[in-house]
């Protein structure tokens, strides 16, 4: 038989006290429990309704800088994107395919039209043609100046002999042996011929005149000729597509060999050395955008800046394009038509109180918030000022360090106090 451990067991008395003691902090933690569990009962009878806080969400009101953006989406695009068209009915070759790099200079395609061809040989015959009326015209200017000329210095030698007669007259006049009658003959023979010396001589001018504006009119059909020939030879090279800038075929919009109106759309050609990003931008942002606003663009894992150049007049689907061209260095790797991610930045307002953004904003419309103090939820007026896509600014209504329900209070249905279970 195994013997026990009693009778080395030895009974010790507790120091005087200290039963007190124990008693005394049981009942002061039953007294804090209960003071507790008063203050939950107290305020979840003041509240209206309960809900599970792991529901919610809450932020906590903090003084910073408020950054206004906007993120949208938009897409590469070239800066520099030419269509091509045909410039006549023709029939097309095409000489490169979809994809195909080029130079600019390079022939893309040529076009077929015999009316172009046949207008060009007419209106360099026609040029030809004129070119040897203006040189017929020379001659006959020269000889039509040669005559009238002639006829002034015939003029010119009948004056001076008559003056000569006259001078012969005058000089035996005083001595009787010519009749007076013969002697006024020749004075009349010299005023007559002096007269048709002065008309031949004018008449020389004008008809030089006369010649040489009938030569410059011949002169100025030539030049005519020679603008209207060169449009039909410059006609005739636009048959030769070229390319109007290095990069590639984006699309061809028409099959080799086919024949194709004026003005038709032949192929794309787009510049990949100058690339910009197409954002489409809600119209409720339009009126705080202008050009130059600095953009954020995403390209994956890497970010891009730039500034907005340009910004479409026209609303399509509640959307506004806009255009933004970035700073410095084109980031590499990029693809047209690629899709990216911005971020606008409209304003930035340092040292104001804010919240991050949530579906608060919406459903109270931006009057209200439930503010959390001792895990109830306090419906307050507040006051919004600028929001951004992450953060709001609180103008009135909270301190920096209240808490506010951002999330969640969808089922809170307006009630002013609401307790938060945990």
């Amino acid at each position: 038989m195994i013997r026990d451990t009693s009778s080395q067991d030895a009974v010790i008395q507790a120091p005087r006290g200290q039963a007190f003691k124990r008693r005394a902090l049981f009942g002061g933690g039953a007294l804090a429990v209960l003071a507790l569990a008063f203050m939950a009962v107290a305020g979840w009878r003041s509240s209206e309704a309960s809900v599970n806080g792991a529901r919610l969400r809450i932020a906590e009101v903090t003084r910073g800088t408020l950054v206004r953006d906007a993120a949208v989406n938009g897409r590469i695009v070239a800066a520099v994107s030419p269509t091509l068209y045909s410039t006549a009915p023709s029939t097309v070759t095409l000489k490169v395919a979809a994809g195909d790099t080029v130079k600019r200079g390079q022939v893309l395609a040529v076009l077929e039209s015999p009316d172009l061809s046949d207008a060009l040989k007419r209106e360099q015959s026609s040029y030809q043609q004129l070119e040897a009326e203006v040189a017929r015209q020379q001659i006959l200017a020269r000889k039509q100046k040669l005559l009238a000329q002639r006829e002034a210095d015939t003029a010119e030698i009948d004056r001076l002999s008559a003056q000569r007669t006259l001078e012969r007259y005058q000089a035996v006049a005083n001595e009787g042996v010519i009749a007076k009658i013969d002697f006024q003959k020749a004075k009349d023979a010299v005023a007559s011929a002096e007269i048709r010396a002065r008309h031949a001589a004018k008449a020389a001018a004008l008809e030089g005149d006369d010649v040489g504006l009938a030569l410059k009119t011949k002169v100025n059909e030539l030049d005519r000729q020679r603008l209207s020939m060169a449009n039909a030879q410059r006609r005739v090279d636009e048959l030769s597509v070229r390319a109007p800038v290095d990069g590639f075929i984006g699309t061809l919009s028409v099959q080799n060999r086919s024949v194709v109106a004026a003005n038709t759309a032949l192929m794309t050609l787009v510049d990949l050395s100058r690339l910009e990003v197409e954002l489409e931008v809600p119209e409720s942002y339009v009126a705080d955008m202008g050009l130059g606003m600095s953009a954020e663009i995403q390209l994956g894992a890497a970010t891009a800046t730039g500034k907005l150049s340009a910004l479409s007049p026209e609303v399509v689907r509640n959307q506004v394009l806009a255009r933004v061209r970035f700073d410095g260095a084109q980031p590499k790797g990029l693809r047209q038509s690629q899709r990216v991610t911005a971020r606008l930045l409209i304003e930035e307002k340092p040292n104001v109180m804010l919240v991050a953004r949530g579906p608060f904003v919406e459903s109270e419309g931006g009057r209200f918030a439930y503010v959390v103090r001792d895990g109830v939820a306090v419906r307050t007026p507040i006051t919004l000022g600028a929001t951004s896509v992450g953060s709001v600014e609180i103008l009135s209504g909270v301190q920096p360090g209240d808490k506010l329900v951002i999330a969640g209070t969808d089922t809170f249905a307006n009630a002013a106090r609401v307790s938060i279970n945990k």
